[in-house]
């Protein structure tokens, strides 16, 4: 049975296939997650900071020459690992069975499209270990709960330009984080996701440290994956 609707819209929300309401709540969160960024946007350049990054090149990981190939459409019992790979080590509960599934390869990834949008990945890591995560629009849809640290508005700026996150930024973090964990970094102010890269230092570490790389940067809001068109 379809939820129920009131006022103007009724028709046209009875009309959507179950399936499409999960499509309609992450574009509604997607749009409300742009008016923010946009503030944070406006907010530095107006301090006076901008985006670029002071002191030393700027880590770029997804390469502007990298294209979508290979997408074909997948059943859920075929992919039903990956998706507890991707799922279940962050906390996450979520049901994909009724989706539109998708893999497809984006340079050296494998993506996860849902719905047409590109919510899971699979990367090397540095220890040549294959490792299943969220996008960064797989954790504005899915909220993980664990692999997280936090960091205050002084590195958004070098964060959204594909910086290395330091640990002097880093004011509270997962304590399941261990030194080689894929984690995501959120501001501290919204909890929004900013980046997700490999930690080199553990929770702790990185919560008390002054100084040093806490992680190294492999997706961030704005690179070519962010931005990739389906």
């Amino acid at each position: 049975m379809l939820p129920m609707v009131s006022g103007k819209s009724a028709v046209i929300e009875g009309a959507l296939h179950p399936s499409l309401w999960h499509v309609r709540r992450m574009s509604e969160e997607h749009t409300r997650y742009l008016a923010w960024f946009a503030e944070v946007a406006i907010h530095h350049q107006m301090s006076g900071r901008g985006f670029k990054e002071r002191g030393g090149p700027v880590a770029i990981v997804a390469k502007k020459d990298w294209k979508l190939k290979a997408r074909k459409p997948v059943r859920h019992k075929k992919i039903k690992r990956l998706i507890e790979r991707l799922t279940v080590p962050l906390g996450v509960d979520t049901d994909l069975s009724s989706a539109f599934l998708e893999t497809a390869s984006f340079g050296p990834w494998d993506l996860l499209i849902v719905d047409k949008l590109p919510l899971g990945m699979e990367v090397e890591s540095p220890d040549n270990e294959i490792i299943a995560f969220p996008t960064l629009r797989g954790v504005l849809a899915w909220n993980p709960n664990l692999k997280w640290c936090e960091v205050d508005h002084g590195a958004i700026p070098f964060l959204m330009n594909g910086a290395d996150c330091m640990a002097a930024g880093i004011h509270r973090a997962c304590d399941t984080i261990e030194i080689g964990d894929l984690i995501w970094i959120r501001d501290q102010s919204h909890g929004k996701p900013l980046a997700i890269g490999w930690a080199t230092m553990n929770a702790m570490e990185m919560v008390d440290a002054t100084k040093g790389k806490a992680v190294k940067m492999l997706h961030h809001i704005g690179d070519e994956l962010w931005e990739l068109e389906l």
